[in-house]
């Protein structure tokens, strides 16, 4: 034993000590305090999830409240009028068919078969207020103008005819209780007709003499080839314009008497103009070299690579006080 516990200590006697310093250096080390160092984190991380919580439930009961405030109930909201579901056509075609027989009161004894004939259009009974004597009511030309809806039963049917050999208007009040059930529902009314318009001077815009000049030659073979040689239509046109051509032998070309062509108003790469064109027509088979027809034309024209070329052609708005 003697020499086991001298060999121990005499053998390492320095490695000895310095472990009893080290566990007695371990003996008096502190553990940290739960708290001490790390609480306020904590406290921290609370503030925080309750400032998200309570943002939360203000956005939730706020957004509610402002959208109610800001957007007016559809109680508050003004109705806007709904516009009536009237059977406009329906009571159109009807008035022109009875306007046939109220406007034609025959002399060949007819006066039975007119009141038969517009019974089927008044209401029941009410077909001999609407008589007249045979031979003195005549109307031809009967056309539809306008339907004005008083409400979603009612309206007014206007038509245009020659009556009696002049131009009149006749309102017809018509009720309708469905598209397929329809009534006159009082006397009509015959009034003028529309008066003929003055036209004012068209709003001048400055003209192209000389884009005029290049287009002449160009129009002229248009409109022939447009009415007489349509295999030669396709060398004025635009490429991919399409031009139906007039029915063979309906016209034939006469002149060009005019042509208007307003400057240039876009720069771009192809120079497009809105071209009004004046065409003396000759009326085939009339026999008569006083049959022609003189008629006006908007034509789209493009200059492309220093030609002209036709884009569309159709009748011009206005070409008279030009």
């Amino acid at each position: 034993m003697a020499r086991r516990s001298t060999a121990r200590s005499g053998g390492a006697p320095e490695a000895a000590d310095a472990a009893d310093d080290v566990r007695g250096g371990a003996g008096r080390l502190r553990r940290p305090r739960a708290g001490s160092g790390g609480r306020w984190w904590v406290w921290v991380g609370r503030a925080v999830l309750w400032a998200f919580i309570i943002v939360v439930l203000f956005n939730g009961v706020w957004h509610p409240l402002r959208e109610g405030i800001a957007t007016p109930s559809s109680e508050d909201a003004e109705p806007q009028p709904e516009e009536p579901e009237y059977p406009e056509a329906a009571a159109a075609a009807f008035a022109a068919r009875f306007a046939e027989h109220y406007l034609n009161a025959a002399d060949d004894g007819g006066e039975t078969a007119r009141a038969e004939a517009i019974a089927e259009f008044v209401p029941e009974g009410d077909a001999d207020s609407f008589n007249v004597p045979a031979g003195s009511l005549s109307g031809s030309e009967i056309q539809v103008v306008t339907v004005t809806p008083e409400d979603d039963a009612n309206a007014v049917v206007t038509l245009s005819a020659q009556v009696n050999g002049a131009p009149m208007s006749l309102d017809v009040p018509v009720y309708a209780e469905d598209p397929s059930s329809l009534v006159v529902s009082g006397p009509p009314a015959l009034l003028a007709a529309p008066d003929k318009a003055e036209l004012p001077e068209a709003s001048g815009s400055e003209s192209d003499p000389r884009a005029e000049e290049e287009l002449q030659p160009v129009l002229t073979s248009f409109f022939e080839a447009y009415a007489e040689t349509p295999e030669h239509l396709s060398r004025y046109l635009e490429d991919g314009a399409s031009v139906a051509q007039l029915p063979q032998g309906s016209l034939e070309f006469g002149q060009l008497e005019d042509v208007a062509v307003p400057v240039r108003s876009e720069v771009g790469e192809d120079d497009v103009r809105q071209a009004t064109a004046t065409v003396e027509w000759r009326i085939p088979g009339a026999g008569d070299e006083s049959a022609s027809l003189t008629q006006s034309y908007r034509i789209t024209v493009v200059r492309s690579d220093g030609e002209w070329y036709v884009r569309d052609i159709q009748g011009a708005p206005q070409s008279f006080g030009r």
